[in-house]
């Protein structure tokens, strides 16, 4: 089963571009965020085209996540546990009926993390509050032993391997301490950072701004990831970066992440 994560930062921006992807690489499961759209404006005829289930959680203009699915969904949630009264559509959670070697499903949780900036200010504080109440559902999902997945834009840059220019990052919401300590604190848990599993060195990217010539530089940073359970980490056969997307035309500033796991 392939699965894959992509920051498309606006799904009319990407609206051409992404079924070509979709169709030229062929995940079974994609979980996508900031479309920046409602549910009912999301143009889900295209992807049910190519054999997609969809399912959203949108926001006018802002935000919002979506799951493309060729194989059978239940369970769907919108919104974690505890947002009450939070109108930002940042985490989707479906249960795909694609079963491990144990034969339970697999739960896959797409997420759009707050990027907090300017930090400190109450942007910065929703963040950690929003990751708090992230762990405590990873806390949850692991207490089950249930095999999930947990993949998105974190809007956390994990270590100073994981920028170009980690200097130019540390007064950053997505590298202050705090960011990186409430990541580390949910990993430490017993999730796998797949990516680092197979790519440990350092030049591994998955986000290069539009400003300052950062993708002809290639001055990136990691901040897309996908994070798996122990039962869904023993499976883990191959990851990838499809990074020559960002090098496409009217690409988005992210690139798709994907992970291959044993049936």
């Amino acid at each position: 089963m392939k699965l894959a994560t992509f920051n498309i930062n606006g799904i009319k921006a990407r609206i051409e571009a992404l079924p070509a992807w979709l169709a030229e690489t062929a995940p079974d499961l994609v979980c996508l965020q900031e479309i920046k759209s409602v549910d009912e404006a999301f143009p889900r005829e295209v992807f049910e085209a190519l054999g997609y289930q969809v399912e959203t959680h949108g926001q006018k203009g802002f935000n919002g996540v979506a799951i493309l699915s060729k194989l059978p969904l239940s369970d769907l949630r919108r919104g974690l546990p505890g947002d009450d009264g939070d109108s930002q559509a940042r985490w989707i959670e479906a249960v795909v009926d694609a079963g491990d070697k144990t034969g339970r499903p697999v739960r896959v949780c797409g997420l759009y993390l707050p990027n907090g900036n300017p930090a400190p200010g109450p942007k910065y504080d929703y963040k950690l509050a929003w990751m708090a109440r992230m762990e405590v559902r990873v806390r949850d999902l692991l207490a089950a032993e249930d095999s999930f997945v947990c993949l998105g834009d974190f809007n956390v840059i994990p270590q100073a391997a994981d920028a170009a220019k980690p200097e130019a990052w540390r007064t950053d919401a997505l590298f202050l301490p705090e960011s990186r300590a409430a990541l580390r604190r949910m990993v430490n848990l017993g999730l796998t950072d797949a990516v680092r599993v197979r790519q440990p060195g350092p030049g591994v990217y998955t986000f290069w701004d539009y400003q300052a010539g950062a993708w002809e530089r290639n001055n990136g940073i990691r901040i897309d990831h996908v994070m798996l359970s122990p039962q869904i980490a023993d499976r883990l056969e191959a990851v990838g970066i499809d990074k020559a997307v960002r090098g496409g035309e009217k690409p988005s500033d992210h690139v798709p992440v994907w992970v291959r796991i044993a049936a």
